[in-house]
């Protein structure tokens, strides 16, 4: 049966309701700004990165650790937790670091001025330019990339936003909301599918930023990682993008960057903090509850 809401009419003026917010009610406000005053911390690397291990928190971690991997000891970083869900994103200092307030955010304090730069797409750019690294120099296969770049970060929205919350988050299963983006993401899945159908990663035969970008949602996506709708997205047909995650998720560098700022699942592969190389082996939340024994 179809669902109807013909008792609601939209107001001519909108006013903030946060009964309707959800799981993020306490959160979600339609005002910019500071909530509190907190400073930020630094440590003692070039890199400074505010985050978490979301989708967006991960494509700059695993950027950092691949770019680690080649040598690029200028990428060394702290990673300091940022959780959304506390309201962290909120304070004074995180706001000095993104006017918008979402993760993740990056200081180069190796520029003769500390160099901000937010926005997940804006932070890989930024990094694969710094180092020359995971972004073709050659016009046609550059241009490639970065179309892939762009591409997921107009259409991830669709998917976080739009799909995963009507579907996981929302405070009522509306048919209506869930059918639109469903329907999207699976259109957005079979551009994806089709485009792998002859490549190996999303630009061609190079492994670069694109992929960064789109392996955390989609990647994650298709092997039930998120949102739990493997079964009613039927994401099985996506064969190309199944086998293009299973090759990404093998990489050295992305099975750490998965591990940094992640606050849930098993306990070993949670690193609340990365503040050197060394914390993988002794930091994650199992070794700290067995230290603490």
């Amino acid at each position: 049966m179809t669902q109807t809401f013909s008792d609601y009419t939209p107001a001519k003026v909108w006013e903030w309701n946060t009964e309707n917010g959800g799981q993020f009610a306490n959160i979600n406000r339609p005002i910019a700004g500071a909530t509190h005053d907190k400073e930020r911390p630094v440590g003692k690397h070039p890199m400074q990165l505010y985050s978490l291990a979301t989708p967006n928190g991960v494509k700059v971690t695993v950027m950092l650790e691949e770019l680690l991997a080649l040598g690029h000891t200028g990428a060394e970083y702290d990673a300091w937790l940022v959780n959304i869900r506390d309201g962290n994103q909120f304070s004074s200092g995180f706001v000095e670091a993104n006017p918008n307030s979402k993760i993740p955010a990056l200081f180069d304090h190796s520029t003769p001025k500390p160099t901000r730069v937010f926005e997940s797409g804006s932070i890989l750019l930024y990094l694969a330019e710094k180092f020359g690294a995971f972004l073709p120099t050659e016009h046609h296969a550059r241009t490639e990339t970065i179309n892939w770049l762009m591409w997921q970060m107009g259409s991830a929205p669709y998917l976080g936003g739009g799909f995963g919350h009507f579907y996981a988050y929302a405070p009522f299963k509306f048919e209506y909301a869930i059918d639109r983006f469903a329907m999207e993401v699976k259109r957005q899945l079979d551009v994806l599918d089709r485009n792998l159908a002859d490549r190996i990663y999303m630009a061609g035969d190079e492994y670069s930023i694109a992929d960064m970008a789109i392996w955390p949602w989609y990647g994650a996506l298709v092997k039930g990682l998120i949102y739990d709708a493997g079964a009613f997205l039927s994401v099985h047909e996506y064969k190309n993008v199944i086998r293009w995650t299973d090759l990404i998720a093998e990489r050295p560098a992305v099975k750490r960057g998965r591990m940094v700022n992640r606050v849930m699942g098993d306990p070993a592969s949670q690193l609340h903090e990365r503040h050197d190389a060394s914390d993988f082996d002794t930091k994650t939340q199992d070794k700290i509850a067995a230290a603490k024994a």
